[in-house]
């Protein structure tokens, strides 16, 4: 007995520990912070059609569009609409451009971009239009509308830091500087370089940039092309012969459409077979290539598909699609929730 109860009193202190322990871990798990998962869901708060326009008995083929000082600015065939992009009233319509005593009728409107008080606006005619922002009013054109001079048609513009990068038919963009273009330049501007896209042709391309890297929706090559602009600036000169080309990571079956870089996203649209997605990325994700969506939607909880979106632009917590098929703007509104997920 006396053996048998010393062997029980051993026992006690280790029985005492190994309880002290569970109850720590126990303790600990409880004690731990939860990790949370954003997620985040589109719904459609509204849209812009032809019948805000005017007497509502126009049409709207929209195509480029940007947003800048609260005021919503759509390419729409021959011309260029302007809507509140709060309350999307339509402020006007601008079917041509103004400076002094001349006037241009805008033609085949592809693309827009503004930059320090400046609208650039591209026309597949084969001219860039350089209007003031506050008045609308032209400061100067780039091209005289015959493709064989400037431009072989435009097909997109951007405009960031100082440099125009313009997307002509088949696979060029041409890279000017803003300070070429004053109330006083030519219209037949040398370019300081060029860019080969490798694919295209008469597509309505969306270019953007972000992180030093001009960006490209390369729909023909099925892949976002990214120029460093950096290289572009060291290469100028040579690229007037030889054209820069991109760094992609090509897609097997993706064609994207178009690219915005917001506060917050990376926005996209692409075409994959017959479906078309809007889809969203982390900025710093989506330059270094990893194309991992954080919303990844081809219609509005199930139901409206979205048709060819051939520009998107954003004002706080709404993203604007311009969806071409529709002849619409899709005004979205993007909705989080945080999913905490306890761990054991």
């Amino acid at each position: 007995m006396e053996l048998i109860n010393k062997i029980k009193m051993n026992r006690l202190p280790f029985l005492i520990l190994l309880l002290c322990f569970i109850t720590s871990c126990s303790k600990d798990s409880y004690d731990i912070e939860p990790t949370n998962y954003d997620y985040y869901y589109p719904t459609e708060d509204a849209s812009i059609t032809a019948k805000q326009i005017g007497d509502g008995t126009g049409t709207l083929d929209p195509k480029g569009i940007a947003i800048s000082k609260e005021k919503l600015y759509v390419c729409n065939g021959d011309v260029l609409e302007v809507f509140n992009a709060v309350t999307l009233a339509h402020i006007k319509t601008i079917a041509n451009y103004t400076k002094g005593t001349t006037t241009i009728p805008f033609t085949q409107l592809s693309s827009i971009s503004i930059d320090n008080g400046r609208i650039y606006v591209g026309s597949i005619d084969s001219r860039l239009f350089v209007l003031d922002e506050a008045t609308t009013l032209g400061i100067n054109t780039v091209g005289n509308g015959n493709w064989w001079e400037t431009f072989v048609h435009v097909f997109g513009v951007v405009v960031k830091d100082g440099l125009i990068f313009v997307k002509e038919k088949e696979k060029s963009i041409k890279v000017f500087e803003t300070s070429q273009i004053t109330e006083t330049s030519s219209w037949k501007l040398t370019p300081i370089a060029k860019l080969n896209t490798l694919n295209g042709w008469t597509e309505v391309y969306s270019m953007d940039v972000y992180s030093g890297n001009l960006v490209v929706a390369g729909r023909d090559a099925k892949s976002y092309l990214y120029y460093n602009i950096a290289n572009i600036k060291a290469n100028a000169a040579a690229s007037l012969t030889t054209p820069i080309e991109p760094s992609k990571t090509p897609f097997t079956d993706i064609k994207p459409i178009s690219v915005a870089f917001t506060n917050d996203f990376a926005v996209t649209s692409e075409n994959s077979g017959s479906s078309n997605f809007v889809r969203l990325y982390s900025k710093e994700d989506f330059i270094k290539k990893s194309y991992k969506p954080l919303v990844n939607s081809s219609d509005i909880l199930g139901q409206n598909p979205f048709g060819s979106i051939v520009s998107t632009a954003q004002l706080n917590d709404h993203i604007f699609l311009s969806d071409n098929t529709n002849g619409k703007i899709r005004i979205i509104k993007l909705n989080k929730s945080t999913i905490a997920e306890q761990k054991n």
